[in-house]
């Protein structure tokens, strides 16, 4: 998955930013209201983690700017007000859930597991395809019963295409989900993980097609 994190807390975004790449996710970090804004226009995200209190406004102009734009990523607001009336003004202006600081990371990222799973609509963390299961949060994909470890981008690469499976996305797309701000990549390096993902399936009712001049879908046989 591909996360906007919003901290100006230099110490709590490198601790964030860690925590999350070890579990796979690509994290692009913005210290300013104006950094996010310029992050979210050019590009998608699959989960914001956005603080209040920043250097240049506080973060609640940045979600009602987000909702209003119809944007429906989902937002985990990290902030340090405990009382039950700003809990609830987040709610309203569309926050999906917020954690109160300090935290513990663990706390961070289960709640950012159960997030994603509600945006998805189940209530799984396993997600089934006829005879493929994949694990996101172990990081493991089982075909027939063979289980197979992936690596970070094979991953999200899969993460992506099955939790909108029958959609199509253009390398372009592709390139913009799986690479960071700062990464200086070619599309081709979409090519070469498709290419991993397809070997691994091989075999199975899942077959991610290459439609010409459009993209890659995830399909399912049955």
């Amino acid at each position: 998955m591909k996360y906007l994190l919003v901290e100006d807390n230099q110490e709590l975004a490198r601790a964030i930013c860690s925590r999350m790449s070890l579990d796979g996710h690509l994290v692009d970090h913005a210290a300013l209201i104006s950094e996010a804004v310029e992050y979210a226009s050019v590009g998608e995200y699959d989960l914001i983690l956005l603080d209040i209190m920043l250097p240049d406004g506080d973060g609640r102009s940045f979600l009602k700017q987000h909702r209003a734009g119809k944007n429906n990523t989902p937002v985990i607001v990290l902030t340090a007000r405990s009382q039950v009336s700003d809990r609830i003004s987040m709610l309203d202006l569309g926050a999906d859930d917020y954690v109160t600081k300090p935290f513990d990371h663990a706390e961070l990222q289960a709640r950012c597991r159960a997030v994603l799973r509600r945006n998805a609509g189940t209530a799984q963390s396993t997600i089934r395809m006829g005879d493929v299961e994949f694990d996101p949060v172990g990081g493991h994909l089982t075909v027939k019963g063979k289980v197979i470890d992936l690596r970070n981008r094979e991953l999200r690469l899969l993460e992506l295409l099955m939790n909108a499976r029958g959609q199509v996305f253009s390398k372009h797309k592709l390139v913009d989900r799986l690479f960071s701000y700062d990464d200086d990549v070619s599309e081709n390096a979409v090519e070469v993980y498709v290419g991993r993902l397809r070997k691994h399936l091989e075999g199975s009712s899942v077959q991610i097609k290459t439609l010409r001049g459009l993209g890659y879908r995830l399909d399912h046989d049955g």
